[in-house]
């Protein structure tokens, strides 16, 4: 474990078999369509790639950038900092998030693709954080339900360090503090 993690939350054979179990969900569901993946950037990365190797259906893959975040708390505004590269009209879209916590993010992020046509659209979160919640969003495809506690790893950061673990972990408070420059120790 890193000096910097107090606790791990889910351990990395735990998300490599819920990921498993969810591209097999998805391969079922989605069986004999192309699957139109929205990786939400930066955090889905690891985790998309990860559902993309396993999910048994054909696959097409485009990225957003969006965020709402300061440091370890939602700002509550959200802002396009990417956007697709690809059509979505008439395609079975399924956005990849990392975390759903406020809802703020996901609402936005469905209605702007539901400006944009496709035949479906659903939610698949690696971590839902329910008592968080401002914003209702449908999820159909979740991995693992965690308390209200600020996560790292398996690609979610803190200032840009700790995508890289294997595993979600809550930082130590010290690391929090210490960890404001931006930059590898």
């Amino acid at each position: 474990m890193h000096e910097d993690i107090r606790e791990i939350l889910v351990s990395r054979e735990q998300i490599e078999k819920r990921v498993k179990e969810m591209a097999l969900q998805i391969s079922v569901d989605y069986k004999g369509k192309c699957v139109f993946f929205i990786g939400v950037l930066k955090g889905c990365f690891l985790f998309l790639s990860d559902l993309a190797k396993n999910a048994a259906v054909d696959t097409n893959v485009d990225f957003m950038m969006l965020s709402s975040y300061s440091g370890t708390a939602s700002t509550g505004v959200v802002r396009t900092m990417l956007d697709l590269k690809q059509s979505i009209e008439g395609k079975h879209v399924i956005i990849v998030e990392d975390i759903v916590d406020s809802g703020l993010t996901m609402n936005y992020m469905m209605k702007n693709l539901r400006t944009r046509n496709p035949e479906s659209i659903e939610v698949c979160t690696l971590l839902n954080k329910p008592s968080c919640r401002k914003v209702e969003v449908p999820i159909k495809y979740c991995g693992f339900e965690i308390p209200d506690k600020f996560v790292v790893g398996y690609g979610l950061d803190y200032n840009e360090l700790y995508r890289n673990l294997p595993y979600i972990g809550v930082l130590k408070p010290s690391a929090i503090r210490l960890e404001e420059k931006n930059e590898c120790k």
